[in-house]
């Protein structure tokens, strides 16, 4: 059984965003010949798909649970909150070695 507030955290739609954010970090990673990111950088505006809002709690526990196995895995992210931007979102930086 999911506890209530794990099930709150995986929604599908906020694990849907994450999944899209995850791929463009790998793939900017593999661009960049970068062996690990350290720091993910996203710029979030507000975002409701089926009559749910994607909040930035949600977006990087989901984000934190797809990096992990990868050469994002432990990466600190950080979430911009772009007031006045709706169903916008936008990859803003990735660091790493």
């Amino acid at each position: 059984m999911i506890h209530a507030s794990l099930a709150r955290l995986i929604n599908m739609h906020d694990l849907h965003l994450a999944d899209k954010i995850h791929k463009l970090v790998l793939e900017k990673a593999a661009e960049n010949n970068c062996r690990k990111v350290s720091e993910i950088s996203v710029e979030l505006g507000f975002i409701r798909e089926h009559g749910q809002d994607i909040s930035p709690e949600n977006l990087r526990f989901n984000l934190t649970m797809l990096n992990e196995g990868t050469l994002a895995d432990g990466a600190e992210i950080k979430i911009e909150k772009a007031t006045g931007k709706e169903n916008y979102w936008s990859l803003l930086e990735i660091k790493g070695e």
